[in-house]
This record gives C-alpha cells, sequence and structure tokens, in this order.
C-alpha cells in the first residue's frame, strides 16, 4: 500500500492555521474545533453587513473630504472679517492660523478611493481634532485681552455664537466619522442608542463636586428627579460640553453665598422631564440667585460672576486652574464663555438655554433640547 498523504494543513478565514486531528483522543475537541471553524466560515461568507458597514463609513470619509474644508473656509472667512486690532490679537490670530492650516490639509489630501486612502484620512482628521481641542479657551483668552478694543460687542457676539457653533458642528461630524468604524453596540456612531439623561447627569455631578470640594472642601449634595428612568437616542456631545458648566456654576454660587457654614449648604435639585418631542434638564440652586444689576449681563461673552467675588479674600477660582477634564473642553470659571456658549450651542441643536433668577434665593436653569428621532423637527449638523 501505497503511503498516505501528509495532513493538510487548514487555512481559516484570518489566516489561521488549522491542523487535522486523527487520535481518538482528539475526536471532541475536532469536533468543537469544526463547528467553531464552520462558523467563522460561514460569517466570512455573509458579506453583506461587512459590506454595508463598509460602504456606510466610505460615504461619511468621502462626505467630510468634501464637506470639512468648505465649513473651515466659511470660519477663515469670519476671522477675516474681525475687526483689525481684534484680528491681529496675538492668541486669536494663532486659532486663525489654526484654521488656514487644517484647511489646506484637507483641501491638498487626495481624493479618498480606496481603505488604505481612507485610513490615511481617519489619523488625519483625528491629528486635526487634537490640534483644535483647545480652541474655545484660546478665543476666551484673545478676546479678553482685547476686550478694551472692542467697540462694537454685537459683532463679537455673531462672530463667536457662529464660530463656537460651527465648530461643534465640525467635531460632531468628524467623531462620528471616527467611531463608526468602532465596535459598539450601544452606539452608532455618536449617537447613543438609548442615552439615560441620568447617568450622563450623574457623571458630571461627580465632575463638578471633585471641583468643588477641592476648593471648598465640601459640595453640595445633587439630587435628581423627575423621568429618571427615561432613555431615547441621542448625542451625549453635546451634553458633554453644556452639564458641567451649568453644574459647576450651581455649585459655586451655593458654596459662595454660604461661606458662613461650608457644611451645611442647601442641595442642589436636577429635574429631568422627557415628551415626543424634546427633554428638559432643569438645574435649581440655592445660591442666593443673580443680582439685578448683573442679570442682562450673564448670557454675554466676556461676562462673569467670578469678577464680582474676587474681592472676597474667601472666595478663589474654583475652577480656574483646571482644564480639558475629560470630554469637557470648554473654558472654565472665570473666563466668562460657559453660559454664553452653552447658550449657544442648545439654540444650534433646536434647543434652548434660559434662566429664572429668584435675587435673595436661588436660581433655576432650563435646557430644553430637541430629540433626534422626535414627531417634531429636529436639528441639523
Amino acid at each position: 500500500m501505497l503511503p498516505g498523504p501528509a495532513p493538510r494543513q487548514l487555512i481559516g478565514p484570518a489566516g489561521t492555521s488549522l491542523r487535522r486531528f486523527r487520535s481518538t483522543s482528539s475526536m471532541q475537541g475536532f469536533s468543537e474545533l469544526a463547528r467553531e471553524r464552520s462558523k467563522t466560515v460561514t460569517s466570512f461568507y455573509n458579506q453583506s453587513a461587512i459590506d454595508a458597514s463598509a460602504e456606510k463609513v466610505s460615504s461619511s470619509a468621502k462626505y467630510l473630504h468634501k464637506e470639512l474644508p468648505v465649513r473651515i473656509a466659511h470660519r477663515i472667512k469670519g476671522f477675516r472679517s474681525l475687526p483689525f486690532i481684534i484680528g491681529c490679537n496675538p492668541t486669536i490670530l494663532q486659532v486663525h492660523e489654526l484654521y488656514i492650516r487644517a484647511y489646506h490639509m484637507l483641501s491638498d489630501f487626495p481624493q479618498i478611493k480606496d481603505q488604505d486612502m481612507e485610513a490615511r484620512f481617519c489619523k488625519l482628521v483625528q491629528q486635526l481634532l487634537d490640534d483644535h481641542k483647545d480652541v474655545v479657551t484660546m478665543l476666551a483668552q484673545g478676546f479678553r485681552e482685547c476686550r478694551r478694543h472692542i467697540q462694537d460687542e454685537t459683532i463679537i457676539r455673531n462672530f463667536l455664537d457662529t464660530t463656537l457653533c460651527s465648530r461643534l458642528g465640525i467635531r460632531m461630524l468628524a467623531t462620528h466619522h471616527l467611531a463608526l468604524q468602532e465596535d459598539n453596540p450601544d452606539f452608532v456612531g455618536i449617537i447613543c442608542r438609548r442615552l439615560s439623561p441620568k447617568k450622563i447627569i450623574e457623571k458630571w455631578v461627580d465632575f463638578a463636586r471633585r471641583l468643588c470640594e477641592h476648593q471648598y472642601g465640601n459640595s453640595p449634595r445633587v439630587r435628581i428627579n423627575g423621568h429618571v428612568a427615561a432613555r431615547f437616542p441621542f448625542i451625549p456631545l453635546p451634553l458633554d460640553y453644556i452639564l458641567p458648566e451649568l453644574l459647576k456654576n450651581a455649585m459655586r454660587a451655593t458654596m459662595e453665598s454660604h461661606l458662613d457654614t461650608p457644611y451645611n449648604v442647601p442641595d442642589v435639585v436636577v429635574t429631568i422631564a422627557n415628551n415626543d418631542i424634546d427633554f428638559v434638564i432643569r438645574i435649581s440652586d440655592r445660591g442666593g440667585g443673580i443680582p439685578h444689576h448683573i442679570i442682562d449681563k450673564v448670557m454675554d461673552y466676556h461676562f462673569s460672576t467670578a469678577e464680582e467675588s474676587a474681592q472676597d479674600p474667601r472666595m478663589s477660582n474654583i475652577f480656574n486652574n483646571i482644564t480639558n477634564s475629560g470630554n469637557q473642553s470648554s473654558p472654565m470659571h472665570g473666563f466668562g464663555f460657559g453660559l454664553p456658549t452653552s447658550r449657544a450651542y442648545a439654540e444650534y441643536l433646536g434647543g434652548s438655554l434660559s434662566i429664572q433668577s429668584m435675587q435673595g434665593i436661588g436660581t433655576d436653569v432650563y435646557l430644553r433640547l430637541r430629540h433626534i428621532d422626535g414627531k417634531g423637527e429636529s436639528f441639523r449638523v
């Protein structure tokens, strides 16, 4: 009898080697391995879902490649329309140059024709996101430096509203594209399938309380009530900008109005209200309210109530030295950008941010945002 052929080496779809087992003691292991291989091969040849995902990512990359330079060009035009003496501020000029550099890098990138080019484009997008992460803080610093040269605040407010909202939109589009390539069953890109407002509020409550305790040795307790079990599709990113600002303001006001009893302060109460069209997050503090003579200014850029309290030696800027914590990269306490930026973001998302203050008692802030799958008209990024 002629010798039989040597045992063949089987190559699985992932390039893994599977040797044929012959011994009786190995039959059970072989059976399990065969079942696993069969499942893997079936998955490998079932290309419809894989192709659909790949096509989605490819379409997203091509859209970004076309859309981002246009949006950035509009922002460059905005910088060039600033009053000359403001546009020449070194910090603002630095941001302007960042946008010019990004425009050329994106415009010079070749057409995306294959996966290798797509991967290179993703690296470029991530690099630009990293390069621009401090833009809001830099703008806040730059406009503060040349504040005395600002003659028409309406021009500056319109510039900042447009620039900051455009920046948020660009970051949402870019982050969504990068996230599409990740395997996260709870998300489609940056859209959380079942976002829990309560959980995201709790995350930023912990963040704000740590800052507060670092400065004052204590922080207000935060109670969350209302529709605490609500879950719905939404994009967490804007909430990661807005919620820390609102919670920090409420905690700071509470602590600074109770400096004589820092270990016996009233709670901050957060209420969630959800319906088919939108959802509302109300943050209520008992921090004494906003004085009459500044209530109309708290939504203006460059204004901060920190300036009112800085004269008291017992008070210091709780958030002044802490920036870019977690996902939250907007400027901190003392810049006067927190509330107006949050208002601009809320309106950009088709919602609103409003304040009701009871002088001598406290302040209620209402953040209202439209659902992305609601019965009413949603927002466009």
